[in-house]
């Protein structure tokens, strides 16, 4: 490989990168943002893109990005949005708050069918035969009923503020485009109409 690190990492290594970026957080959010903000497509695919993403998050067994596809596909958004919104959305830091936002959301609007299966004791000893069959009621069943209003509260939230930095960032895109065009720093009336340049 051309650019083949010369000390391999160890799996400790990895696996502190996997949970605190080397970049930091902060930055890698911030490439994410800027990763998305540049993708060629309308406002609405890319939001959509994004919202699908988030959606998928609090889905439980690990499978955000079929999930994120599927919902992309179907409200028309842009894919590789769904996918940066799942990684984002879906990273060792958050899938435990989500998780557990679903888990708990899911026990409230099923009541009294969780109570009965989900005593610590049982809930260990299923856990340890990983049963999926023995799993499903007391976990995966709360996990994925909670999981939708609020993956779809989270997914119209984060579909607006996606549209609007679309649109936001395409206008001053357009407007440095064309000052460099024009030769000049365009000058915008109140209306957002171009009334000239400023020489340079």
């Amino acid at each position: 490989m051309l650019f083949k690190r010369r000390q391999t990492e160890s799996l400790g290594q990895k696996l502190r990168l996997w949970l605190w970026p080397r970049r930091s957080i902060s930055r890698s959010l911030r490439y994410f943002a800027k990763r998305i903000l540049r993708l060629k497509a309308t406002p609405h695919a890319v939001a959509a893109g994004v919202a699908a993403g988030v959606f998928a998050s609090f889905f439980p067994l690990g499978l955000h990005f079929v999930i994120a596809a599927m919902v992309c596909w179907l409200i028309a958004g842009n894919l590789v949005a769904a996918l940066l919104g799942a990684a984002v959305g879906g990273n060792p830091l958050t899938v435990p708050i989500l998780w557990g936002a679903s888990w708990e959301t899911g026990k409230v609007i099923l009541h009294d069918s969780v109570a009965s299966h989900g005593s610590p004791e049982h809930l260990s000893a299923m856990l340890h035969h990983m049963s999926f069959a023995e799993l499903w009621r007391p976990v995966l069943e709360p996990l994925a009923v909670g999981a939708v209003p609020l993956g779809l509260v989270c997914g119209l939230v984060f579909y607006g503020i996606t549209r609007w930095a679309m649109q936001v960032f395409n206008a001053e895109r357009s407007k440095r485009l064309t000052a460099r065009a024009g030769g000049g720093t365009p000058h915008f009336g109140a209306d957002g109409n171009k009334i000239g340049s400023a020489p340079q």
